[in-house]
């Protein structure tokens, strides 16, 4: 699709400033970068419903090398369910998940966001999937980033909600709520439900 084009064009030019800006030389390629930078975040603002001043700011907070960030989900059944966590931000549903902090593995940070998130503790037993963002259907975002979803057995806690999260709980493949697609899309979900039931499935990835 075009508008998908066009959002990772604009993408690209985001990470080719921040790049820019990071290694630069000559002081006068300053301006020059910026400017790159403020046409990627028109671009991304248009897709993003913001203005491209905030994105600026938000661009402008990243250095270094541009690499995607790294989003870690769990999926989590109980009697043939997945746990599902209410966003309060749109309140949708998603599974429960977020970006992995820094000094942490992704392992550890997936069970780390389902207790925050849902009120249940879990550990984590398997990557199932690494998707690229781009490549899966979700709206158009700032960041480019890989999703790393894990297998989660639960191993204690109760539903709760949270500063992020307004509800938690399980719900069936056919009677999935309001998605968060940002987050998480129905085909991803399902491939979930299909590695639940078929645990011999090798992990997925782009």
């Amino acid at each position: 699709m075009a508008s998908d084009r066009w959002h990772h064009h604009a993408l690209r030019l985001a990470a080719l400033s921040q790049n820019g800006l990071t290694f630069m030389e000559d002081p006068f390629d300053r301006q020059r970068w910026e400017e790159v930078r403020g046409i990627a975040a028109e671009m991304l603002a248009a897709g993003a419903g913001a203005s491209s001043g905030e994105i600026v700011q938000s661009l402008s907070r990243e250095d270094g090398y541009a690499t995607p960030k790294v989003d870690v989900r769990a999926a989590v059944f109980r009697d043939g369910e997945i746990l599902l966590v209410q966003e309060r931000s749109d309140g949708r549903w998603t599974v429960p998940g977020g970006w992995c902090d820094l000094g942490e593995s992704p392992g550890v940070a997936a069970a780390r966001e389902v207790e925050e998130e849902s009120g249940y503790r879990v550990r984590t037993t398997k990557l199932l999937a690494v998707y690229d963002k781009l490549r899966h259907g979700h709206p158009p975002s700032t960041w480019h980033a890989y999703k790393l979803f894990f297998r989660g057995e639960l191993t204690g806690g109760a539903p709760a909600s949270s500063v992020e999260t307004a509800a938690a709980g399980f719900f069936a493949e056919d009677d999935l709520p309001p998605l968060s697609l940002g987050r998480v899309t129905g085909a991803q979900i399902r491939r979930m439900f299909a590695h639940a039931r078929d645990p011999s499935l090798p992990a997925d990835f782009d």
